[in-house]
């Protein structure tokens, strides 16, 4: 029986799982809000600034590779899920993170959710473009903007710290950790559920396409003319998506778990166990 299966973790009955949300390069957790509207209140998420981004600060230890964010993050999901069940849900460059992450979890990981998130093929020129790209941005963007009223939308990029940024963006691209996504995607023992937007340019659907072939058991669903934000630009179709995914999987919505656990007969199933 493979780890995550609702059989083996709830008590009574199968527990809803915690949805784990990681934002990508320079945003932060509020990326997620119109997805989180649209999946409540039958599904609890918890979307975390990642340390660096948004409002959190980077512990002083925390080194800026996926490497060190993935258990960073398998840490803080614990922490917050308690004895609950984890499903990562990763955009972009969060599905590196979620991947390093889901082995420091063991039984506790029920699934993963890859939205924008692919790769595995080491690319030298358009890498470097990217990096160079991304390092006249941090170095020349105009932080004073965040101080005005009105620009919280535009805010994460302005504040990511720049070490956390700069650091993430460069170990993301290194020859080494490109090749070791594959492994790790092979590596997961739970279901994943990995969605792209048809016209995305930024992550392109071959691309994940690529990466969720090396999970033995996966689904691939291509959004029709959706970009590299489907959780802001269609979130009604995405949480519908996961949602429909999640209970394919066993998991029980919270509404129908405090329904079951309300019932006379749990309760007198569960005291009778």
């Amino acid at each position: 029986m493979q780890a995550g299966d609702p059989s083996t973790t709830g008590s009574p009955l199968e527990r809803s799982p915690l949805l784990v949300c990681v934002h990508g390069w320079l945003l932060s957790g509020r990326l997620w809000q119109p997805l989180t509207e649209a999946l409540s209140p039958d599904w609890e998420c918890w979307t975390p600034d990642l340390p660096g981004f948004g409002g959190q600060p980077r512990p002083r230890g925390l080194q800026p590779s996926l490497a060190s964010y993935g258990r960073w993050l398998a840490e803080a999901a614990r922490e917050q899920a308690a004895e609950r069940p984890l499903v990562l849900v990763g955009h972009s460059l969060g599905g590196s993170l979620v991947v390093h992450a889901a082995p420091h979890l063991g039984s506790q990981l029920a699934g993963v959710v890859q939205v924008a998130s692919g790769g595995g093929v080491f690319q030298p020129r358009p890498f470097r473009m990217v990096r160079r790209g991304g390092a006249a941005f941090l170095r020349w963007r105009p932080g004073w903007l965040a101080q005005l009223p009105g620009t919280e939308a535009i805010r994460s990029p302005l504040v990511a710290e720049l070490r956390a940024a700069r650091g993430l963006l460069a170990s993301s691209m290194q020859r080494g950790a490109v090749r070791q996504l594959p492994g790790l995607v092979a590596q997961l023992q739970v279901p994943s559920l990995w969605v792209v937007g048809s016209r995305d340019t930024v992550m392109e659907p071959r691309y994940v396409r690529h990466l969720a072939g090396y999970s033995s058991d996966h689904q691939l669903e291509v959004l029709e003319g959706e970009g590299h934000l489907p959780m802001r630009t269609a979130p009604a179709t995405l949480a519908a998506l996961i949602s429909a995914w999640l209970q394919e999987q066993g998991w029980p919505r919270r509404s129908a778990e405090a329904q079951s656990l309300a019932s006379p007969r749990s309760w007198s199933s569960a005291s009778c166990a």
